[in-house]
């Protein structure tokens, strides 16, 4: 990919074309690494309605460590999506280039650890860590695309998605009277909103291959994806420093 199209996804100086293909980028890296993941724990990661219901019926049924296990994923999640804030705040007061990459950075590095260590951690506390990473991870991104877009975009939220496509379709199929204000779909967000879906599922296809036949390493190749989203907005804050030394 062209250097200038790389730094106008992660920039910060956003367009809708940068928010959509930033999104759909990040979309596809959320579906394979839900997907991975719920090959490795049998569990999904961000999916945290879920992870929240499990984590009621636990308790309620006197299962106190599954039920502390969901309580420290929603933690994490959350802990993610703060993480971005801070990194984004943090950049926007010293008017950094790399305002949103630096999560994406960190991201990569958390799925390339992951990727490499993953297969040698333990039975016994291995899969509770594994959880308690990716659903830092979704937290982490999601937050970002949400910043990005100023909540348009959400790249882990599927139920928002098909909801939101069911009440465009709904508007689209709505039988306008004469005498009554036109019912319009908005048909840029329904193509958007379903390329995200399907960013999403070939993403967890793709992911769910990987790892049958790949095991840990194939979130690697996803690791690389962010850091080349990313990368180039850094490197012209380490130019711009470098230029300041100099001086």
């Amino acid at each position: 990919m062209p250097f200038w199209y790389l730094r106008r996804l992660s920039s910060r100086r956003r367009t809708v074309a940068a928010n959509r293909d930033l999104g759909l980028s990040l979309a596809f890296v959320a579906g394979a690494a839900n997907a991975g993941g719920f090959l490795a724990v049998n569990q999904y990661t961000s999916h945290m309605t879920g992870i929240i219901s499990a984590m009621a019926d636990d308790l309620a049924l006197g299962k106190l460590q599954p039920g502390l296990l969901a309580l420290a994923a929603l933690l994490c999640f959350i802990s993610g999506a703060a993480t971005t804030a801070i990194l984004v705040n943090w950049a926007r007061r010293r008017k950094l280039h790399s305002e949103f990459a630096l999560a994406l950075m960190l991201e990569a590095l958390l799925l390339l650890v992951f990727g490499l260590l993953g297969g040698n951690l333990s039975a016994r506390w291995g899969l509770a860590l594994i959880v308690m990473v990716l659903c830092y991870v979704m937290g982490l991104q999601n937050a970002i695309i949400t910043k990005i877009s100023q909540a348009q975009i959400r790249t882990t939220h599927v139920t928002g998605l098909v909801t939101d496509i069911g009440i465009e379709l709904g508007k689209a199929l709505y039988w306008n009277h004469k005498d009554a204000p036109a019912v319009r779909a908005d048909h840029v967000k329904l193509r958007l909103l379903t390329q995200l879906l399907v960013m999403f599922f070939f993403g967890g296809f793709l992911g769910a291959l990987g790892f049958k036949h790949l095991g840990f390493a194939s979130t690697l190749p996803l690791a690389l994806i962010l850091l080349t989203l990313g990368i180039v907005p850094i490197l012209d804050d380490v130019l711009v420093y470098w230029r300041k030394l100099r001086r």
